[in-house]
């Protein structure tokens, strides 16, 4: 008789645990929504008291980031010319002529010179749309490379001593020769487009997405 109550004790018991288990679990389900509506709640709440800020960096900033690079040296090339220099020349030239084959090397670098943007060369709309005006490519040196130029071969009459002014001018009219080809090969305009390209990179890493680069003409 003891043995049959002690199980029905247990009995229920368990019953009542499993009943206060499901019960908790139900109530937990019902109320996770509403945990959940409050969350939500609590964090449009907080977006609207603090909200997140948009920042456009003042137009000034930017030109000073842009002119504190000076001249943009955007393009390099590389030139050989051979430069004939002579003087006496004529019937009697064996005789009284000097004549000389210069080889030479020389380096032209061209750019934008971004100390001549101002105020008026730069602007923000009320999108974020950034328009920057470029002054036009220069070309900034021109010059011979000394330790490649060099004298590949020189007649000089009988009758004369070689004209010490002579490799001189050559060497002038070949500087000059070599910014002449750098010209004609468009070098102020590869210039100016790799100008834009760079100029629209730092643009964007200074936090602008709409970025819009011309040129002023040449």
């Amino acid at each position: 008789m003891k043995k049959a109550v002690f199980l029905i004790l247990i009995g229920v018991v368990l019953f009542l645990a499993i009943s206060v288990v499901v019960l908790l679990h139900g109530v937990q389900q019902a109320t996770q929504p509403v945990i959940e509506l409050q969350q939500g709640v609590s964090t449009e709440v907080a977006r609207l008291l603090h909200p997140t800020p948009t920042i456009i960096p003042d137009p000034v900033t930017i030109i000073y980031e842009v002119q504190s690079l000076a001249r943009l040296e955007t393009i390099h090339y590389s030139v050989e010319k051979v430069i004939t220099a002579e003087t006496g020349q004529g019937p009697f030239g064996f005789l009284f002529g000097d004549r000389l084959l210069l080889v030479a090397h020389g380096s032209v670098i061209a750019g934008v010179d971004l100390a001549d943007i101002t105020d008026g060369d730069i602007s923000i709309d009320e999108q974020g749309m950034v328009t920057l005006q470029l002054p036009p490519a220069e070309v900034f040196i021109a010059a011979l490379d000394n330790e490649q130029t060099y004298v590949y071969d020189r007649d000089v009459g009988f009758l004369r001593r070689g004209d010490v002014e002579l490799e001189s001018a050559a060497r002038l009219a070949a500087e000059k020769e070599i910014l002449e080809a750098a010209l004609s090969d468009g070098i102020l305009e590869q210039a100016q487009v790799n100008a834009e390209a760079y100029l629209f990179r730092l643009l964007g890493s200074l936090g602008f997405a709409n970025v819009r680069i011309t040129s002023a003409s040449q």
